[in-house]
């Protein structure tokens, strides 16, 4: 069934337009022009992905600031969890009244959240046009962009960065002489775009280990679900880039590098280390050591 030819799918159809005129043109454009003042594709979309970041950070910093001040807080709430166990209703009250009460609003900033997840899925429609749809990338390009800044016919747009070609995805297999048979091997910047996630991850949740102390002491389950869905986001989302980052171009890996590096620079000034504080405390005891 065409979708395109009843109401629901001409309304679906006209949706997507109006988010590809509003998003998907205004970052392939912005994206071409860096391109075109460094001459690399690969290091156009590092620079132009950190770019983006330094853009939506105004938007993000009442989220920043909402969860420092609930890290500020972890104490109070612990004991709110404390005397109130067994009782969710009662305990969700109090931690809403306690947040009325001190001026925090945990909601704060998650609309600008929605729109960085909106510019990912965006991004990830612009690159799977332009590096994984066949024909040339320039020709692919073009289909998005304003007049000043569309391609000449036949030019050749540099995607070679270091050992990658952005066009394809980020595996090893051919350095190691395995071509496209057997497993595939991660590659470098998709393995460090993974790690990049995964340390975002645990320093966004600083107060696990926190919360499964109180689970323990708590009859109910409803902390342990809470305790154990965060752990596992933890390893989960790292695992999820890997597994459709090695079937996709490697421009997308780039992409993620840049955007969860900065975030982890963002999150680190805006609350510390978090859960990932004893890594840290570690690792200066062993330097220390040495």
């Amino acid at each position: 069934m065409d979708l395109t030819r009843c109401p629901q799918g001409s309304i679906i159809t006209r949706f997507m337009d109006i988010f590809t005129t509003l998003l998907t043109q205004p970052l392939a454009n912005g994206l071409v022009l860096v391109y075109k003042i460094l001459g690399n594709m690969g290091l156009a979309i590092l620079v132009f992905s950190i770019l983006l970041r330094v853009v939506l950070t105004p938007l993000t910093r009442p989220y920043m600031e909402s969860m420092k001040k609930m890290r500020s807080y972890s104490k109070e709430l612990n004991k709110l969890k404390e005397r109130h166990k067994g009782d969710r209703a009662k305990a969700a009250q109090a931690q809403a009244d306690f947040y009325k009460e001190k001026g925090i609003s945990p909601t704060a900033g998650c609309l600008p959240y929605l729109l960085q997840i909106a510019v990912l899925i965006f991004l990830f429609r612009l690159f799977t046009a332009v590096f994984a749809n066949g024909g040339g990338v320039s020709e692919n390009f073009n289909h998005f962009l304003y007049e000043p800044l569309k391609f000449a016919q036949g030019e050749e747009v540099n995607t070679r960065f270091l050992y990658l070609d952005i066009t394809k995805p980020d595996k090893l297999n051919e350095l190691f002489g395995l071509g496209d048979s057997g497993l595939p091997i991660p590659g470098i910047f998709l393995l460090l775009a993974s790690a990049m996630q995964f340390l975002s991850a645990k320093i966004s949740v600083p107060y696990v280990e926190a919360e499964a102390k109180a689970a323990k002491k708590t009859k109910g389950k409803s902390d342990d679900f809470q305790v154990a869905m965060q752990s596992s986001m933890i390893y989960t989302f790292p695992l999820i880039t890997i597994l459709i980052g090695i079937s996709f171009p490697s421009s997308l890996a780039l992409y993620w590098l840049a955007f969860s590096a900065f975030q982890v620079v963002q999150q680190y000034m805006a609350t510390g280390w978090g859960g990932a504080t004893p890594w840290v405390t570690k690792l200066k005891s062993l330097a220390k050591r040495g």
